[in-house]
C-alpha cells in the first residue's frame, strides 16, 4: 500500500504532462503569431465596472483612452457605489489626456437581488453600449493597465479567427516575495483546470480571464447577455462557457495587459483566492474533501515519499522533479527564478489552505467577500 501511494502521484504527473492538453507549456500567447489587420476596423466600446478603485482607476482608464486603435472606440465606466472618488479620478485623467469625449461615466443603480455586484455593473454598461451598437464590447477590470496596442491586437485576432470571445490572462503583479511564491502558481493552477489549448479548440472545455474579454456584441446578445450569468461568482469562466455555445473562443497569456494591484503578503493573496475557490467546487463539501485529498496526494505525498527511504525515495524524487519541470514555462513567463519550481509542494499546500478557507467563509455567510459585499449566491 505504501509503495502504491508513492507510485500514484508519479502516474498522475506523467498523465498531466503527456495527456492534459499541454497546459503547462504556456504556449497560448498573444505575441507568438501576430494576427493580420482587418480591412475595416470595427467599432468597440469598453465597459469598466469600478467600486472604490480611486487608487488605480486613473492608470487603468488612462491606458484605455490612450489606445492607438484606428476604429471608433469609447469607454464606459460604471461607478458601482464608490465612496472614494473613483469617478472623479477617472474624469480627471480623461481631462489630463485631452480625451473627455471618449469617456462616459455611468452611475450604477442599486444592486438587485440575484446579481453579483460586478456583473450588475457590467450589465448596466452593456445596456448603455447597446445605444450605439458597437461590434465588440471590451469587458475589462478597473485594475488592469493596457499597452497602447492591446485593443488593436485583440480585434485583429477576433476578426481574423472569427471569434465570439477573445480573452487575455492579464499578467499579474509579481514583484514581492509573496507574489513570487504564489502568483505564477495561480495562473499555473488555472491552466491545469482549464487547459488553454483545449479552450481554444472545439469541444466542451471553456474558460476566460475576467481582466480582459473582447466579446462580439451580437453573439453575447444571442446568448442572453450578462443577465444569463448574473449570479456567477467566477463570472469569466461562466461567460467563456456561455459564449463557446455561440462560436469559437480564444484564451491566452499576455504581457500587453497587466494587473495594477500589488499583493504585499501571503494573506492578501489568500483572500483573493478564497473569494471564489469554493464556488469553483460548486459549494460542495464532498468536492472540497476530494480536492483536499487530491492536493495532498499530488503535491505533498511525493515529498513524504522521499523521507521513507528506498525505493520510495527515488520515486518521490522523480515525481518532485517532474512537477518542478512542469512549472518552468510559467516561471519563465513571469521572469522569476526556476528554483521556485522546487517549492511547488509548499505552494500547493498553501492553495489547499486557501480553498478550505474559502469554504469556511461561505459557511459563515461571507462567501465571495469583495469591497464590503458577500456575493456568493447558491
Amino acid at each position: 500500500m505504501t509503495l502504491l501511494l508513492g507510485v500514484i502521484p508519479l502516474i498522475i504527473w506523467l498523465g498531466l504532462l503527456l495527456a492534459h492538453g499541454g497546459f503547462w507549456k504556456a504556449d497560448q500567447r498573444d505575441d507568438l503569431v501576430p494576427p493580420l489587420h482587418p480591412a475595416v476596423w470595427p467599432s468597440v466600446i469598453a465597459v469598466v465596472p469600478a467600486r472604490d478603485e480611486a487608487d488605480v482607476i486613473g492608470r487603468s482608464v488612462g491606458s484605455l483612452l490612450a489606445q492607438d486603435y484606428p476604429g471608433d472606440f469609447k469607454v464606459i465606466l460604471v461607478d458601482d457605489s464608490s465612496s472614494d472618488g473613483t469617478a472623479a479620478a477617472a474624469r480627471a485623467e480623461a481631462d489630463r489626456l485631452g480625451r473627455p469625449h471618449r469617456l462616459d461615466i455611468l452611475t450604477g443603480a442599486p444592486l438587485p437581488s440575484g446579481w453579483t455586484g460586478k456583473l450588475w455593473a457590467v450589465h448596466q454598461g452593456a445596456l448603455r453600449a447597446e445605444e450605439t451598437e458597437p461590434k465588440y464590447l471590451l469587458l475589462t477590470d478597473a485594475d488592469i493597465g493596457h499597452t497602447p496596442d492591446n485593443l488593436r491586437n485583440l480585434v485583429c485576432r477576433a476578426e481574423q479567427e472569427k471569434l465570439v470571445l477573445t480573452s487575455l490572462m492579464a499578467q499579474l503583479h509579481c514583484q514581492t516575495r509573496a507574489e513570487r511564491f504564489l502568483i505564477p502558481a495561480f495562473v499555473f493552477f488555472f491552466q491545469m483546470v482549464y487547459p488553454f489549448p483545449k479552450v481554444n479548440r472545439p469541444g466542451p472545455t471553456a474558460a476566460a480571464a475576467g481582466g480582459v474579454m473582447l466579446a462580439e456584441r451580437e453573439a453575447l446578445k444571442r446568448a442572453g447577455g450578462i443577465a444569463a450569468i448574473r449570479a456567477a461568482l467566477i463570472d469569466d469562466c461562466a461567460l467563456g462557457a456561455l459564449m463557446k455555445q455561440q462560436g469559437p473562443i480564444w484564451l491566452g497569456l499576455t504581457h500587453r495587459a497587466t494587473s495594477l494591484r500589488p499583493y504585499q503578503t501571503v494573506a492578501e493573496i489568500g483572500r483573493m483566492v478564497s473569494r471564489s475557490a469554493y464556488a469553483q467546487l460548486d459549494y460542495s463539501p464532498l468536492k472540497l474533501v476530494s480536492v483536499v485529498l487530491g492536493m495532498l496526494l499530488v503535491y505533498i505525498a511525493p515529498v513524504a515519499a522521499i523521507l521513507c527511504g528506498p525505493p520510495l525515495d527515488g520515486i518521490g524524487l522523480i515525481t518532485w522533479l517532474l512537477m518542478a519541470l512542469s512549472f518552468q514555462p510559467m516561471l519563465k513567463f513571469y521572469k522569476v527564478s526556476p528554483l521556485w519550481g522546487l517549492a511547488l509542494p509548499a505552494i500547493g499546500a498553501a492553495y489547499t489552505l486557501f480553498t478550505v478557507q474559502s469554504a469556511v467563509q461561505m459557511w459563515r455567510g461571507k462567501g465571495g467577500l469583495w469591497k464590503g459585499r458577500a456575493q456568493a449566491i447558491t
